[in-house]
């Protein structure tokens, strides 16, 4: 993460990481399949909070309840501690067209599997779907403003204040 805020991640290369890190380009192959994997490695790791999260919200939730809840425990992973590291992987993503690609990849397959998880618990296909999406939105305009360098809000109440905006959004007059 550091080369690539220092010297660009187009010019960092695989080995430059590896060595960095104490590792053979070896090794490094054998956690990541190419430099840009560096900066999604804890996706999976986020899927699987936000998918257990939707399932584990209690019985009778609303489906928008239930994708709160995931958003809710994302706050436990977006702590103060970890500001500047999100903030510094944002800034690199934002500034190269294949890796905002590559974020858009796995944001809609965060979609997926939390609309497969509101099927789960018995939400019809379209509602799982609007439902997922929306959260995704939630998620993606609470975290661009947590990491706003002026922000000094924890990611918990910027999600509150993206839910609260978006409920009165869709308002109906």
């Amino acid at each position: 993460m550091e080369l690539y805020f220092e010297r660009g991640f187009e010019q960092t290369t695989v080995a430059e990481i590896a060595k960095r890190a104490g590792l053979t380009e070896r090794t490094f192959f054998r956690y990541f399949a190419d430099k840009r994997e560096v900066l999604f490695w804890g996706s999976g790791a986020l899927q699987e909070l936000l998918v257990n999260a939707v399932a584990d919200a209690p019985a009778g939730t609303s489906p928008m309840g239930a994708v709160t809840a995931a958003l809710e425990a994302a706050a436990t992973v977006f702590s103060q501690e970890r500001h500047e590291g999100s903030r510094q992987r944002h800034s690199i993503i934002s500034a190269n067209a294949e890796l905002q690609e590559r974020e858009l990849i796995k944001a809609v397959s965060l979609i997926s599997a939390m609309a497969e998880a509101l099927r789960l618990r018995g939400v019809a296909e379209l509602t799982a779907r609007l439902a997922a999406e929306a959260g995704l939105a939630v998620f993606r305009v609470t975290f661009e403003r947590w990491v706003a360098p002026a922000n000094r809000q924890d990611f918990s109440e910027l999600v509150q204040e993206s839910l609260a905006e978006l409920k009165a959004v869709t308002a109906a007059e």
